[in-house]
């Protein structure tokens, strides 16, 4: 038998190799790596939905350079956005969808009001595992990252991992106080 591998790393097994019947079940008559992929890169982050008429909040980065935008809510529905705005210097992006009218919406708090030692919660979809949440308290407020004075940062020990940029953080009466934006470490 040769061990050369096909792309995605599957072996090129002779044919009638009992392993060929495993591979056939669990990825199809394609080897990995071989099936269909979505044309030019993409990207994944997360948002969340301000008004019942289709406004999204998100950060610029994750929409930076899209092509097309498409957004997924938690009953999977997908649905085409467009960029109404957008500011890298603050790092957030304004979205439009179009729907009926039964869309989950956040209610909006105020950062100001937030203390320091105070309980949130992060959510998104970190490595594109939907509705993820994770638990922290604010370690401080009013950061500033070097070469970056714009805009104060709500630091907290939440895990905010790739995928949750742009997503809501979560203060303990369920308003959203802050947006999922940088990992800093």
């Amino acid at each position: 038998p040769s061990e050369e591998e096909l792309p995605g790393g599957m072996p090129n097994l002779p044919d009638g190799h009992p392993l060929n019947d495993l591979f056939k079940r669990f990825f199809g008559d394609q080897p990995p790596g071989q099936g269909e992929r979505p044309e030019g890169p993409s990207s994944l982050g997360s948002g969340f939905i301000i008004s019942k008429d289709g406004y999204v909040i998100s950060n610029s980065h994750v929409v930076k350079g899209a092509s097309e935008i498409i957004v997924r809510l938690s009953d999977r529905r997908e649905l085409k956005a467009e960029l109404v705005g957008s500011d890298p210097r603050s790092d957030i992006a304004v979205l439009k969808v179009k729907a009926d009218g039964d869309l989950p919406t956040v209610k909006l708090g105020h950062s100001e009001e937030l203390k320091v030692g105070e309980w949130v919660l992060a959510i998104g979809s970190p490595f594109g595992f939907d509705h993820s949440v994770t638990a922290g308290i604010v370690s401080a407020k009013g950061r500033s990252l070097p070469q970056e004075n714009f805009v104060p940062f709500i630091q907290t020990d939440a895990a905010v991992n790739p995928g949750n940029s742009g997503g809501p953080l979560f203060n303990m009466r369920g308003e959203v106080i802050g947006i999922n934006s940088q990992i800093y470490s």
